[in-house]
């Protein structure tokens, strides 16, 4: 058995999950408008490697500051299915479906919140998740994250500890895929690396390692 392991964001969807959220909370009227922009000039620090992760997440966490876990994830579930199933890659789908017909494990690991991406990742009908931890006090969400966030060399962290505790399952081999080049320790640590819809950079880079590139579409 083998474990494949599934960036989210531009990767398994076409999109940036978090920043859909937002723009759902915000037609909802439930988050204020500005925060659209000041989500975006963070991205384009995520983008160029740059971004703070603690600062992003404490920006898109705030609105749900105060509010209860149930009715989150009933908004969760609404926004799943009107604005994430629709942008699944079919190639993805079809790739996470080839992996659990071989008897593979398949986890989605994104830098998003474990709110989000738990909860999609079930709908995908993947084993597990691993995800920026979003803390719940008293079943209300506090605006605050905890442990080690699924960022960068955080990935790899997180997926080491988790298969660690995997004892009944021995894998193989690993399989990783993602679309940028702050996820380059997940691949560098995979047996095998797929790069999906890569930009100049990563692309010489899987090409410099021989990693294999892929063009999906919507």
């Amino acid at each position: 058995m083998d474990l494949a392991v599934f960036d989210l964001d531009e990767t398994v969807i076409c999109a940036d999950s978090t920043g859909l959220w937002l723009r759902w909370l915000v037609s909802q009227g439930f988050a204020r408008e500005t925060l659209l922009a000041e989500e975006q000039a963070l991205m384009a620090q995520y983008y160029a490697g740059t971004l703070a992760m603690e600062e992003y997440m404490a920006l898109t966490l705030s609105p749900l500051a105060g509010l209860a876990a149930p009715t989150v994830a009933g908004w969760v579930r609404r926004w799943i299915q009107r604005d994430i199933l629709p942008r699944v890659y079919p190639e993805a789908r079809d790739r996470i479906g080839w992996h659990q017909l071989r008897g593979d494990k398949v986890v989605i690991c994104s830098a998003s919140g474990e709110h989000l991406v738990a909860p999609i990742a079930e709908r995908l009908g993947a084993h597990g998740a691993l995800a920026i931890g979003v803390e719940v006090v008293d079943d209300r969400y506090s605006g605050q994250t905890y442990g080690t966030l699924t960022y960068k060399e955080g990935k790899v962290t997180r997926l080491t500890d988790w298969r660690a505790l995997q004892q009944e399952s021995q894998f193989d081999r690993t399989w990783a895929y993602s679309d940028s080049m702050n996820d380059l320790p997940l691949l560098a640590q995979a047996d095998h690396a797929l790069v999906i819809n890569p930009d100049a950079r990563l692309h010489q880079e899987a090409l410099a390692r021989g990693w294999e590139v892929c063009r999906w579409a919507r």
